[in-house]
């Protein structure tokens, strides 16, 4: 029998999923840092909760690391990917299995979000925390933005579950550079929304399309800030450990739960911490 496409796509979620936690484990090791305490355990069921609802978690967590002065602003994109990325191979999993989408698109779009996440972490983990302080207050500002845009204003998606033809070079161009912003700490969930509504498909599409970009972005990403240690070892174990029982709960809810509330909470998170960044990142220039 064939094997079908989606298997192979769950077969190499598999392979990625295992190599990276064994190169991880490797670097660990050599570094040392011990384990994660309770408010990292914390914070990873709380933002990996609600993003397999579809909220996102890069906003929420960076504002829990900044109120709590959790993690160094310079480590926190790589803390976030880092951290992250065992709890997001889980949602891909879900979401390609119960989410109908045409499998070539999906496959095409992850890989445009994986040669953007690339490309993007070796070139932001040299940068100087200041840097890093105003990207992330920028373009949190930009998601904020898009999230009121799409919350207010915009339209339901359309009904294709594939795409084709220019719609398909704009949206691999598209998560081309999502891929990029998220190794700056800028989640791509909100924005991958927007963009598959805009290209009239089905907003439930967006779920397998984000979760299996972000599964597969995140290590190619990741490897890099391991490699450069521009990451805090204990928050990332925290959000790895306690994220993953926190997105099979959540994934029992996802069809039920109605979310309109939980956005424009995550809004005003994300605005607060795009003003926190700002503010820090110009506390550094007076300090310089």
């Amino acid at each position: 029998m064939a094997i079908s496409a989606k298997a192979w796509v769950f077969i190499a979620l598999s392979i990625v999923g295992v190599a990276f936690i064994g190169f991880w484990i490797a670097h660990a090791r050599r570094r040392g840092g011990g384990w994660p305490r309770p408010l990292h355990l914390a914070i990873g069921v709380i933002t990996d909760f609600f993003d397999t609802l579809g909220v996102g978690s890069f906003a929420t967590t960076t504002s829990l690391y900044k109120f709590g002065r959790v993690v160094d602003d310079a480590n926190i994109p790589g803390t976030l990917n880092v951290g992250h990325m065992l709890p997001t191979f889980a949602q891909a999993f879900i979401y390609i299995t119960v989410v109908q989408v045409d499998m070539p698109t999906l496959i095409l779009m992850i890989g445009a979000a994986v040669a953007g996440a690339w490309l993007g972490a070796g070139f932001v983990a040299g940068w100087p925390r200041r840097n890093i302080q105003i990207g992330m207050g920028v373009l949190l500002l930009v998601a904020a933005a898009v999230m009121i845009t799409r919350l207010r204003f915009m339209p339901e998606g359309g009904q294709a579950i594939a795409l084709a033809g220019w719609r398909l070079g704009v949206g691999l161009a598209g998560n081309f550079m999502l891929g990029a912003l998220m190794t700056l700490g800028i989640g791509l969930y909100a924005p991958c929304m927007v963009l598959v509504s805009l290209l009239g498909m089905n907003d439930n599409v967006a779920f397998p399309i984000m979760m299996g970009s972000c599964a597969f972005l995140m290590p190619a990403a990741s490897v890099q800030f391991v490699r450069s240690q521009r990451y805090d070892l204990r928050a990332a174990l925290g959000l790895a450990i306690g994220g993953i029982p926190a997105v099979l709960v959540a994934g029992l809810w996802v069809k039920s739960m109605k979310l309109q509330t939980v956005k424009w909470i995550v809004v005003a998170v994300v605005i607060y911490t795009a003003a926190a960044m700002l503010y820090s990142a110009a506390k550094e220039k007076r300090r310089g």
